[in-house]
C-alpha cells in the first residue's frame, strides 16, 4: 500500500474515531472524581452519571391503563419515561433529579398546569437555605426553570426545562425534575393537563 493510501486511511479512522467521541453521549464520556460526593462537586466538573438503567420501559410495569398519557421518572437513571394515550408515540430523556434524599419525592401524582415561558419564585424552604437569591424571576434566560414548565398537583413540584445544561444527568435540583430545554418543549407539546405521573 502506497504511503498516500495509508495516510489517507489513517486520517479516515481519525475523523472517524473523532466523530464517534463527539457523538458519544457527554453522560457517558465523563470522568469519575474519586472519594467526593456529587453535591461536593462544582456543577462545571465532569460526573460520571448513573447510565446503566437509561433503557426503555414498559409502561404496563407502572401503570394500569395510559388515559391522558403517562409520564414516569426513574430517580435512580435519571430518566424520564413518556407514553401518549394510543402507544403510539415513546419517549426517554434523561434529567436532573434533586440533589438529596429529602428534597426528592415519590409516588403517583398528575399534570394540572402547563406553563410556556414560567415564572420562578422560590419555595420558603430554598430562601431559608439561600437567602440570597431572588424572591422572583421572570421568564427569560435567567430562569430556572427553561422554556416550559409542567405543573404537578404537588404544591412547588414541577418538570421544566433548563437553560443550564450542566444539571442534566446529576443529583442537581431542589425538588423538581430537569430537562433540555428542546425535551421540556417537545413534551410539553405531548402532555396534557390530567397526563398521569409517577416519581420512582
Amino acid at each position: 500500500m502506497s504511503d498516500s493510501k495509508s495516510g489517507q486511511i489513517n486520517r479516515r479512522l481519525f475523523l472517524g474515531a473523532a466523530a464517534a467521541t463527539l457523538a458519544t453521549p457527554a453522560i457517558a464520556q465523563e470522568s469519575i472524581h474519586e472519594g467526593t460526593t456529587e453535591l461536593e462537586r462544582d456543577v462545571s466538573q465532569n460526573v460520571r452519571h448513573n447510565i446503566s438503567s437509561f433503557r426503555t420501559l414498559e409502561w404496563q410495569d407502572y401503570f394500569d391503563n395510559l388515559r391522558n398519557g403517562a409520564i414516569l421518572v426513574d430517580i435512580t437513571s435519571r430518566a424520564l419515561h413518556y407514553w401518549n394515550a394510543d402507544e403510539s408515540v415513546y419517549r426517554l430523556y434523561p434529567t436532573s433529579v434533586p440533589a438529596t434524599e429529602d428534597l426528592t419525592r415519590r409516588g403517583r401524582t398528575s399534570v394540572i398546569r402547563l406553563v410556556e415561558g414560567p415564572e420562578w419564585r422560590p419555595t420558603p424552604a430554598m430562601r431559608e437555605r439561600n437567602p440570597e437569591w431572588p424572591e422572583y424571576v421572570g421568564p427569560g434566560p435567567d430562569n430556572p426553570l427553561g422554556t416550559h414548565a409542567l405543573y404537578l398537583g404537588w404544591t412547588y413540584y414541577r418538570i421544566h426545562g433548563t437553560h443550564d445544561t450542566r444539571k442534566i444527568g446529576r443529583r442537581s435540583s431542589n425538588g423538581c425534575i430537569g430537562l433540555y430545554n428542546e425535551h421540556i418543549a417537545e413534551l410539553f407539546g405531548l402532555a396534557e393537563v390530567g397526563t398521569q405521573v409517577l416519581l420512582i
